[in-house]
């Protein structure tokens, strides 16, 4: 064979197939393939750090690498959702090859299984979070992150002022971005903390608002970036982590999936947190910005409070954080608020970004964060040489 191989497939393997399934579950067919496709390739489990899945499971529709990751037990530094109905399949391989080959990771588990039962009732009890959190009150994002903005304070005396000072900083800096939902209406620290509490300790300022709006980004080539109307703005580095789905099963209540995520990033990119130009952190509650920045080694774990108190976050600022107003200012449109993150990165590494824009933007650090501090990705992203 001369073309040189783009990968390998190591294992396989099928269930016996059936007309029903009366009382199994999508998730234990995905797992007892999984199970039997690793040891046909002679590893053990915990040599999988690549996960694709398909969009049918019936146990949860969303979050569904997590949900899956966190039942298989594994703890994947790539994952996604292939959606390409009978195509699936081979879609899988390639994409499993290609993250290999960006050095994402190493062993890649590519997976699609259904169950059939007549009739098919969903028992609530089949998916953890349904089991082990929500009978015991954690329903919903607020309340599961308050829990670690909870733990932090009993565990280092973080106090509510210090959460709050991230969101009036974000709420200032929208200011400067005529299209954030909170233009014009700035937040005191003060202001943060008499806003009602929506789930101790989040206040309402703390807490993303829902809105409209939407994202996109084109990549291509740096070769061809260079011929179109734009400078290029580069990909240095990418880390990926998953390590749980329900808040309940959390490793660690005060340190979550960026900090492997982010040195994975930072360490291919050859930089270091501090020598980021912008730090666009992902932003749904202000407990998510503090675990950011210990996570990223911008300071000491449970002290992101008293680093604060030693810096200013501006454009201007010695640390730019979130110059858009992130989404605590500007609002959360599902899942476009985290690709807002993305587009002011760009924005600010084109020098783009008019009245915010941060002098000799050089580069940026953008996290993304899924379910309860539970599927983390993070770029460093570069403006053109």
């Amino acid at each position: 064979m001369n073309a040189r191989s783009l990968g390998a497939i190591a294992g396989i393997a099928e269930l016996k197939s059936v007309r029903r399934t009366q009382g199994a579950t999508t998730l234990q067919y995905i797992a007892q393939a999984v199970l039997h496709a690793v040891e046909d390739a002679g590893l053990e489990k915990d040599a999988v750090d690549g996960l694709l899945v398909g969009p049918q499971v019936g146990e949860t529709p969303q979050h569904v690498p997590a949900t899956v990751a966190e039942y298989l037990g594994i703890e994947p530094c790539m994952s996604n959702v292939v959606d390409l109905g009978g195509a699936s399949g081979a879609g899988m391989v390639w994409r499993a090859a290609a993250a290999i080959d960006a050095g994402m990771c190493e062993t890649v588990v590519c997976v699609l299984a259904n169950v059939r039962e007549e009739p098919a009732p969903r028992s609530p009890n089949r998916n953890p979070i349904r089991e082990f959190d929500v009978p015991f009150g954690a329903s919903g994002a607020n309340i599961s992150y308050a829990l670690p903005m909870q733990r932090h304070m009993s565990e280092f005396g973080s106090t509510p002022e210090q959460f709050a000072r991230i969101a009036s900083i974000e709420r200032q800096n929208a200011q400067l971005n005529p299209e954030s939902i909170f233009y014009g209406q700035p937040a005191s620290v003060d202001d943060v903390l008499a806003s009602p509490v929506i789930a101790s300790p989040l206040h309402l300022f703390e807490i993303v608002m829902p809105v409209a709006g939407g994202c996109a980004v084109v990549v291509t080539s740096a070769e061809r970036a260079r011929s179109l109307r734009h400078p290029p703005v580069h990909l240095l580095g990418a880390g990926e982590k998953i390590t749980h789905r329900a808040i309940s099963q959390m490793p660690v209540l005060t340190s979550g999936p960026l900090e492997p995520a982010m040195h994975h990033a930072l360490e291919r990119a050859g930089l270091a947190a501090h020598d980021m130009s912008l730090l666009s952190l992902y932003d749904c509650y202000t407990i998510m910005v503090a675990l950011t920045m210990e996570d990223a080694g911008l300071c000491e774990r449970g002290q992101f409070g008293r680093w604060m108190d030693d810096h200013t976050f501006g454009h201007d600022g010695d640390f730019p954080l979130n110059t858009h107003g992130g989404q605590l200012g500007c609002g959360q449109a599902d899942l476009a608020g985290g690709m807002a993150h993305i587009v002011e990165a760009v924005r600010q590494l084109r020098h783009e970004a008019g009245a915010r824009q941060i002098p000799n933007a050089q580069t940026a650090l953008v996290t993304g964060n899924g379910a309860t501090v539970s599927e983390a990705t993070a770029l460093v992203l570069g403006a053109d040489a």
